[in-house]
């Protein structure tokens, strides 16, 4: 009767082990089917098809419906290149979000919203470069020309939007031309 005793427990033990073990192994493998489902929302909306630009845009928490702001992160770092945003920034980073079909309340415009409330991080404008270098490897000279204009030219529109001191001098700071130089490096 011990042994059966001893029995029943040793198969219930086993039973409890492989139990948590399945649940762990269920939970990873719907954490991975989500992470390739977040990858294949972003390269069908972005157009990359780099495995390891998706894991990092991934890994930023940049999904599909979010996809939209990644587009304003140039103006977001010019407008943070002197350490604040102006209010002529913000409005300006504000209407080119909404040119752009970002809407209030929508979760690009929420993202959009943090940024502009507190800097985002330096690792931000790195991974926004990698996706525009897997961007450009898919289009030819004139298209990635057309983008590098419009990307560089919209971040110049809120670099100026700020003026000079009193309406004086440059309308873009040093600090701004230096961010924008770097934008520009990226579609290189």
């Amino acid at each position: 009767m011990a042994d059966e005793f001893l029995g029943d427990r040793k198969k219930a033990l086993e039973e409890s082990f492989f139990a948590k073990e399945n649940t762990r192994l269920l939970e990873r493998m719907k954490a991975e089917k989500k992470q390739k489902a977040i990858k294949e929302g972003l390269a069908e909306i972005s157009g990359i098809d780099d495995e390891a630009v998706l894991v990092k845009l991934a890994a930023s928490n940049i999904e599909a419906d979010t996809w939209a702001a990644i587009s304003l992160v140039p103006l977001v770092e010019v407008a943070w290149a002197d350490g604040k945003i102006d209010e002529k920034e913000r409005r300006a980073v504000l209407s080119a979000a909404e040119a752009n079909g970002i809407s209030p309340g929508s979760p690009s415009y929420e993202l959009l919203d943090s940024w502009l409330a507190h800097r985002p991080d330096a690792r931000l404008l790195a991974v926004w470069g990698e996706y525009i270098v897997g961007l450009c490897a898919n289009l030819g000279a004139g298209e990635k020309a057309a983008v590098k204009e419009k990307v560089v030219g919209r971040a110049r529109a809120v670099a100026e939007a700020a003026g000079g001191f009193l309406g004086l001098g440059s309308k873009v700071s040093t600090e701004e031309e230096v961010v924008l130089a770097e934008l520009e490096k990226a579609f290189d």
